[in-house]
């Protein structure tokens, strides 16, 4: 059994649910339940700062202790995200406890993932990570940045989901993807999850991958492939969307 099967991707549930059967579904808001999120390594590094010790209900809702800080323009947020106002602030108080400054900065990611993956070298991924939800490239990430990217990547449509999977891969941000590019971040995503994942990955696996995902994404065989292709491709080929179940337990 392949261990990226068992948590939450990148990309959702795209894998395991034929996109046919997810088209006209009403998107119904998830419970914020310590089980679900505690997958998230971002969420787990957020919120085991301000879990109370034996706090785990028998319903397994995380529990909201009181708040003491908000952050500005809430309502705002939550219209921005699909995160209620309870969720947001519960969010948000974790991240001003790891965080006083209100910033996120490179160093904190690549602390966040050694922490979550000792087995591998994940200070590539985390660089490529942080850079995706840097949206504005400053080098650092407010709260705001921080919960908008999150709440895509847990409760976002597949369109949403996609768009910020393309955005990683796109590591120079010119709108296209270069098999280099997408080699770059598949091999961090090996190296992360170390030499004793099972089963054992040869070392030529990453490159297999993209030769494999450019051949069906570059359609007009160009050597790039655009958001068009991008999307096109991922929501037509079923296999391509399970093959990305890789990205299940990095995030």
């Amino acid at each position: 059994v392949q261990p990226w099967k068992e948590n939450p991707c990148l990309l959702g549930d795209l894998g395991h649910t034929p996109l046919s059967k997810k088209e006209g579904v009403k998107w119904q808001r998830p419970r914020l339940s310590r089980q679900a999120l505690m997958r998230c390594c971002l969420v787990k590094w957020i919120l085991s700062s301000t879990a109370p010790q034996g706090s785990d209900s028998s319903d397994g809702e995380l529990e909201l202790s009181t708040v003491r800080h908000q952050p500005e323009g809430l309502d705002q947020l939550q219209a921005q995200t699909k995160f209620t106002k309870k969720e947001l602030q519960s969010l948000y108080r974790g991240f001003k406890n790891e965080c006083p400054t209100g910033l996120v900065d490179e160093d904190t990611f690549k602390l966040i993932y050694a922490q979550f993956f000792p087995q591998g070298d994940a200070t590539t991924y985390a660089h490529f990570l942080f850079n995706a939800f840097d949206a504005d490239g400053n080098g650092a990430i407010h709260f705001e940045d921080f919960v908008v990217g999150l709440s895509i990547l847990l409760r976002g449509t597949v369109h949403e989901k996609l768009k910020w999977a393309f955005n990683l891969y796109d590591i120079n941000k010119d709108g296209y993807i270069t098999k280099e590019e997408m080699l770059a971040i598949m091999k961090s995503i090996y190296d992360m999850m170390g030499r004793h994942t099972y089963p054992i990955l040869r070392e030529d696996t990453p490159a297999e991958h993209v030769e494999r995902f450019f051949q069906k994404m570059d359609r007009n065989q160009d050597g790039v492939v655009t958001i068009e292709e991008f999307l096109e491709t991922c929501q037509k080929d079923e296999n391509i969307m399970s093959s990305m179940q890789l990205f299940e337990n990095v995030i």
